[in-house]
């Protein structure tokens, strides 16, 4: 009679077990979900072959004032900021870049900033949220001061961008921008050593990786010779040379060392080469008459 007793009651605590866990759970899923009041934000952008990101929360202005000299601001100038909401702001670069004229290594570091007419902006490496006392000027990796730009329209979002990004892929601006305020926090990439190894490396694996390299060479004004020493190595291999865009892009070189009767040749033969091209000429017909004539008016 015990042990059945003693049986009841422990079905009797199991059903009640069982009881609570599906309550619990069922209030974990009926919880009622609301819009956060600084919501997440990301930016992200490829400048040159280095992957920035920008992840951060995004306070609203909502009838405040925010930059200013003295109390009556969210953010008096002066005073040390995690440059956001909630945990604060954090930028992460693929390799290591200048930020703000300085060096800094590849790596994910925090936004801490100092408003005012000169903007100080600095990359901790520790997580530091948003406790400010935990702020350790020996954890700076980079210390930029900028010129606060004025706003004419407010920005009820603060905002992050990554823009200006040059012609050549080298350089870009970081983009803040919240209320009437903005600052701009220029950073610059290296990757030209990183495409060198390259070259070096995978034109002996790849032979269409001499175009590459050759390509890379006349765009951005290195050795010419170099350039046209792997053209040639490339349209020497099986039928490469019927090719005639790659053959143009010979010509192209040519001209550009000013070998006048060598770059008429080769466009001449790009140029009958593209007419009998079944597929059609793609254009090349037209680009090689204007080099031959611009070669000529030189």
């Amino acid at each position: 009679m015990t042990h059945f007793t003693n049986f009841k009651n422990m079905k009797r605590r199991f059903t009640k077990l069982i009881a609570l866990c599906i309550l619990v759970s069922f209030g974990a899923n009926a919880q009622i979900q609301t819009p956060a009041p600084s919501p997440a934000g990301s930016v992200g952008s490829t400048v040159g072959l280095t992957e920035v990101t920008i992840d951060y929360f995004r306070p609203g202005v909502k009838g405040r004032q925010i930059f200013g000299a003295g109390d009556d601001f969210l953010q008096p100038f002066g005073t040390l900021w995690r440059t956001g909401a909630n945990a604060g702001t954090f930028i992460t670069f693929s390799t290591d870049v200048k930020f703000g004229g300085q060096d800094v290594e590849a790596g994910k570091y925090q936004i801490v900033s100092i408003p005012g007419d000169d903007w100080q902006v600095m990359l901790h490496t520790e997580n530091i949220g948003g406790n400010m006392n935990n702020f350790k000027e020996e954890n700076v990796a980079a210390k930029a001061t900028v010129k606060t730009m004025k706003l004419n329209n407010s920005v009820e979002r603060m905002s992050f961008q990554i823009s200006d990004i040059s012609a050549d892929n080298t350089t870009a601006n970081i983009h803040f921008a919240w209320e009437n305020s903005s600052f701009k926090v220029p950073i610059e990439v290296n990757f030209d050593e990183t495409v060198m190894k390259d070259i070096a490396a995978k034109t002996q694996v790849r032979p269409q990786n001499y175009v590459a390299a050759a390509n890379y060479y006349f765009t951005t004004g290195r050795d010419l010779e170099q350039a046209l020493e792997w053209m040639n190595l490339y349209l020497a291999i099986g039928e490469n040379s019927n090719q005639f865009w790659q053959v143009h892009t010979k010509a192209q070189i040519l001209a550009k060392m000013g070998k006048k009767k060598e770059a008429i040749a080769a466009a001449e033969d790009s140029m009958e080469k593209a007419k009998n091209n079944e597929a059609g000429d793609f254009g090349y017909v037209k680009r090689n008459e204007d080099l031959i004539a611009q070669v000529k008016g030189k």
